[in-house]
């Protein structure tokens, strides 16, 4: 657990440790808003592209053996961008870290196969939850070094915990006997990773395009062509990277839809609270502190999370998944509305954000159980992968569109938004968490006869009869 965790950790702290080195990067490399971005748009996409792809090969071909052939890409790709001396070096490393993108579907599939059964719930809950605990962990580590070091150390210290996890996973993590046998579609990966690049790039230069730019609206559109066209193509595949049938099911269909609204949410705020927090006081609202200090706000919140989210993973195993989802979705929405009409002190945002988080904590230990709840062993990986997946890109969407509100209420001539402009903000993030919450109260639960049921009695049941145990034979 403790090797899962650090793993699980190692590829959050990456989603958020460069925010608060955006603008030193910009200046480092003399370049402007908009090329800096891509240090972000290229791991999120390579991410995106290949936390599906790696979850599948994960059932294919041994979790452990993936999981550490993910962290060794992820270490080379933090020490790429650790020595680039220019923009499109870093970029390169980015782009290399993004592989690991199957960390967290790999985690949850060696969960399942090795875990008792007991601990399997509040196990995913907190590896669930440590992506929203890196996510603000790795704001306050990223402003800490670059106010204390500079932003290659946020590549070295990646690199560091990437090689330690890899080394822990390959000593003291079993491979996974649950393999589902097939070759690798590589061209429902080709067809799927064009549709996916497409639309979460134009997402990506919202802020820099406009959402009503003809190109952005162009991008989306033939993305959700392409991906069109993937699902047809699978579902025709003898041997295809994902189980479309399954994708559609009631229960996985909707809990990735609730994935996508929550993941909004979060990613937004983690775009809100530091900016406000770092306005400056003469703006009427900021507080004036500098990356580390506003980091420190979202920590409570974050480290909240640790809690709630095993506890989220355990009461979904004596309940069932759905309740912690809504629970989530009531608390993440009442967080986010508070931090909406009251923002005027520090005291308030660090409480509020606390709500938040508490919320995020019960639904991200929620959304993978009810995955795994609802398919096969040995489709746990291209599951979860696509529920990761959908996760990244509602955080894409969210913090694009929490920096367009802001932008938008600028006043003509200056860069400092409007308080205006934030409430905006949070009640719309807070409008997402609601409809998160109203798809997950009617949300299918999985069959006890699936999620009740052990993994070694649901392998001996669809074993031949000569393969069972012998207990199991003579029962």
């Amino acid at each position: 657990m403790l090797v899962l965790s650090m793993a699980a950790a190692t590829f959050a702290l990456a989603q958020s440790t460069l925010i608060p080195a955006l603008t030193t990067l910009q200046e480092e490399f003399g370049t402007d808003a908009a090329g800096v971005a891509w240090v972000l748009t290229g791991y999120l996409v390579t991410a995106a592209v290949f936390t599906p792809i790696m979850g599948r090969l994960g059932d294919m071909f041994g979790k452990r053996r993936l999981l550490v052939i993910s962290l060794v890409a992820f270490a080379a790709g933090s020490a790429l961008s650790a020595l680039g001396s220019t923009l499109e070096v870093v970029v390169a490393g980015r782009v290399l870290q993004g592989v690991a993108g199957g960390v967290f579907p790999l985690c949850f599939g060696i969960i399942r196969d090795e875990f008792p059964r007991e601990k399997v719930p509040s196990s995913i809950g907190l590896i669930a939850s440590i992506a929203g605990i890196g996510g603000g962990i790795g704001i306050v580590g990223g402003g800490l070094l670059v106010d204390q070091a500079s932003y290659h150390w946020i590549f070295w210290v990646a690199a560091a915990l990437a090689v330690v996890s890899a080394v822990g996973a390959q000593l003291l993590v079993p491979e996974s006997p649950v393999r589902s046998p097939g070759k690798v579609d590589l061209r429902g990966a080709a067809i799927l990773s064009v549709g996916l690049v497409l639309p979460l790039f134009a997402v990506s230069r919202a802020t820099t395009w406009g959402w009503t730019d003809s190109r952005l609206v162009a991008l989306v559109l033939a993305g959700l062509a392409v991906l069109a066209v993937w699902y047809r193509v699978e579902a025709r595949t003898a041997q295809p990277l994902a189980d479309v049938e399954t994708l559609r099911s009631p229960p996985i269909l909707m809990t990735n839809v609730a994935t996508f609204l929550v993941g909004f949410g979060m990613f937004g705020s983690f775009i809100l609270v530091p900016q406000l927090a770092q306005s400056p006081e003469s703006s009427g609202y900021g507080f004036g502190l500098d990356a580390t200090q506003a980091g420190l706000l979202l920590l409570p919140g974050s480290l909240s999370m640790l809690v709630t989210g095993p506890f989220a993973g355990a009461l979904a195993g004596r309940v069932g998944p759905r309740v912690p989802l809504v629970i989530g979705g009531a608390l993440s929405t009442l967080g986010l509305v508070l931090l909406g009409v009251a923002h005027g002190s520090e005291l308030q945002v660090l409480l509020f954000g606390c709500v938040l988080f508490t919320g995020i904590g019960f639904a991200f230990a929620a959304m993978p159980n009810l995955i795994v709840a609802a398919v096969r062993p040995d489709q746990t990986g291209e599951a979860t992968g696509f529920n990761a997946l959908v996760r990244s890109a509602g955080a894409s969407l969210g913090s694009q569109a929490a920096a367009s509100i802001l932008a938008g209420s600028a006043l003509a001539g200056t860069v400092v938004p409007q308080e205006s402009g934030f409430t905006t903000a949070f009640l719309v993030m807070g409008g997402v968490a609601a409809v998160a919450t109203a798809v997950s109260c009617v949300i299918p639960e999985p069959g006890r006869s699936r999620a009740g049921v052990g993994l070694a009695e649901e392998l001996a049941a669809t074993a031949p009869l000569a393969e069972r145990p012998a207990t199991l034979s003579r029962a």
